[in-house]
């Protein structure tokens, strides 16, 4: 299923100066890339694609950034993945962690045939330039598969390592299903983009 590319607008207007029919907008986007190494450390697969930001990743977005602290605010991020068959998976701006319904029922189930919970996500300083981009990719989240069998369709975002209480920031699928098996080991790096056009 496509994923589009969420945007926030961000009307910016001057007392003197500037037409009413001027606004600046913010595009916000981000990119999951993933790769499959198996137990030998050779390449299995790899796939690149853009997420879903769903509504309850957005209002979280303004909740830290214009109405809480930001000055003492600590992000917990971590990644998980989703099962396939991707025919079966939906994506929907509507969608929480606590309610994105099963695959095959409108919705998305986790995949959590790996070692430990859910991957804690670190990220590096974000660029300076427009955009400014900001990713985990000097250390992306790493899943060690103990399934001797299984179907891996995408990843998503969350702000919790186990459990459906916290938010769910955004999700997205892969090109095609990917086949995984115990010992394969799935590198994943979220980037996450904000630009400025009028």
């Amino acid at each position: 299923m496509p994923i589009v590319k969420s945007k926030m607008g961000e009307a910016v207007q001057a007392s003197v100066g500037v037409s009413s029919e001027e606004f600046s907008r913010v595009g916000l986007g981000g990119v999951f890339t993933v790769t499959c190494f198996d137990k030998d450390g050779n390449l299995k697969w790899e796939d690149k694609f853009h997420n879903l930001v769903v509504n309850e990743g957005l209002v979280y977005l303004n909740n830290t950034f214009f109405k809480s602290n930001g000055g003492t605010y600590t992000a917990a991020w971590y990644l998980g993945l989703i099962t396939g068959p991707i025919a079966d998976t939906t994506f929907t701006a509507t969608q929480t962690l606590a309610s994105h319904g099963t695959t095959g029922s409108g919705g998305w189930t986790e995949f959590t045939a790996y070692t430990g919970n859910r991957k804690q996500v670190t990220f590096g300083t974000p660029t300076s330039a427009d955009p400014s981009i900001i990713d985990n990719s000097a250390s992306p989240s790493v899943f060690t598969i103990t399934a001797p069998g299984g179907t891996v369709a995408g990843a998503f975002l969350t702000t919790v390592a186990t459990g459906t209480s916290g938010t769910l920031f955004s999700a997205g699928d892969f090109a095609a299903d990917k086949i995984v098996t115990a010992s394969d080991t799935i590198n994943v790096t979220y980037s996450f983009s904000a630009d400025a056009a009028a």
